[in-house]
């Protein structure tokens, strides 16, 4: 009896030397990133982000939600859960709930918003179960490289699914690459932040991999045909980047400030504030971006009928826009549109203005005052720049795409990671490794 008892104890020792609580916390970390990133249904056209009883998605996220709480619980110091979530986000938080007490249809809007909900605890718990950079790092660089080989695999395996076909509903987007992705619009941006992703990996001294994510991504980017990611990786890495190489670290977020209020100005300004809408008449009469211009002006109109409380989530893109009557001067039929391809209007039309606000603060001021505290400490800058890049590009690119509580889409994953991210590498100090 001793002697078997004995055993039983050296097996389950034997066991836990092979799986340490540092070494568990880091497979949780690139499960849950990778769920988040590739989906529970790769190479689905129809994606994952919309309507719809999909049970593989529901049971599938709702066991990645299901793990990510047992994780908080089991893993997770009480110190950073208190920490990750500020007061705006239980300010936006709020406004969230009340738009879907109020949406047409709360009960169809409340399992959208529990998708929404499930990657916001999925994010958190990613951010605060790795035990060091380390950790961090190799759930990372494990999530991001199995991302790209199962993109570039399904551009030979299954090239009609995975790249953007004549015979699809858009046709002029044959031959772009989307990979897993639904889209290209969701695949690009994604490679994006796994660019930068590449060049944390690579600046902490993880070379090959850093190189290889780094590499992966903008070559798959390039073939995605989104040229305003395209556009924007280079001014994110230059305005993240720059100021540290000349030594003046603190100017990034006034640039990325600038950056933001001048992306405004050039795309909703030239539709809803005059002397900037005349300017643009002027001298650029053909800068409709893509049409979305008139989207704009469409929603605008609607939002302003409404600007204290919006429609109520997932109510206005839908229903109540199909059933509008087309106008004689239309441009094009708007009712087969799914969103407004602004993730700041979209969150006015479905929340209300006061929401919009809220959302500023949480989504860019309260993050770049939180990059203002990170403490000089190298792990914790190296974190910090990546964070701020997946911020900036995302903060920029919602000014003509909508991913904003946009369920468990993993543009607004990568957005999460940026705004939780930063929240925590102000607050701890991050260590290069630990042991067990």
């Amino acid at each position: 009896m001793n002697n078997t008892a004995s055993l039983r104890r050296t097996e389950f020792g034997r066991i836990a030397d092979a799986f340490p609580a540092r070494r568990i916390a880091t497979i949780l970390t690139t499960v849950i990133l990778a769920v988040l990133i590739i989906s529970v249904r790769p190479f689905n056209p129809a994606g994952a982000t919309e309507p719809g009883g999909d049970i593989v998605n529901q049971l599938g996220f709702g066991a990645l939600g299901a793990l990510s709480i047992a994780a908080l619980m089991t893993y997770v110091d009480r110190r950073l859960l208190v920490a990750v979530i500020s007061p705006w986000w239980v300010i936006v938080l709020a406004f969230f709930f009340l738009s879907i007490m109020h949406a047409t249809d709360p009960a169809s809007a409340g399992r959208a918003a529990a998708f929404t909900l499930i990657g916001m605890i999925s994010v958190i718990a990613l951010l605060t179960l790795p035990r060091d950079a380390d950790s961090f790092s190799s759930a990372v660089s494990t999530a991001g490289l199995l991302t790209l080989a199962l993109c570039f695999a399904g551009l030979v395996l299954l090239p009609t699914i995975a790249i953007h076909t004549a015979d699809s509903a858009e046709p002029e987007h044959a031959g772009f690459w989307r990979g897993v992705f639904a889209h290209k619009n969701v695949a690009g941006p994604v490679m994006a932040c796994l660019s930068f992703a590449g060049l944390y990996l690579w600046r902490r001294g993880w070379r090959w991999r850093g190189i290889l994510l780094f590499g992966g991504a903008v070559l798959f980017m390039a073939n995605t045909g989104s040229k305003t990611t395209v556009g924007l990786v280079p001014l994110t890495v230059m305005l993240v980047m720059g100021p540290s190489l000349i030594g003046m670290r603190a100017l990034a977020p006034v640039l990325f400030a600038l950056a933001f209020i001048l992306t405004a100005l050039g795309t909703l300004g030239i539709v809803f504030i005059e002397p900037l809408k005349d300017l643009a008449a002027q001298w650029f009469p053909d800068l409709t971006y893509t049409g979305r211009t008139y989207l704009w002006s469409f929603t605008g109109d609607y939002i302003m009928q409404r600007p204290w409380s919006g429609y109520g989530f997932e109510s206005f893109w839908g229903d109540f826009v199909k059933a509008q009557e087309l106008p004689f001067d239309s441009e094009w039929d708007i009712r087969g549109i799914v969103h407004s391809h602004s993730g700041y209007m979209d969150i006015a039309v479905l929340m209300g203005l006061p929401a919009v606000a809220a959302c500023v603060v949480a989504f860019v001021i309260a993050p770049l005052s939180d990059f203002m505290r990170v403490p000089m400490r190298r792990e914790n800058v190296l974190l910090a720049d990546m964070f701020l890049m997946f911020l900036l590009f995302a903060s920029l690119n919602s000014f003509l795409e909508s991913f904003y509580f946009r369920r468990v889409d993993p543009v607004w994953v990568f957005f999460l990671i940026g705004a939780f991210g930063l929240r925590l590498v102000a607050r701890f100090p991050v260590k290069a490794h630990v042991g067990r």
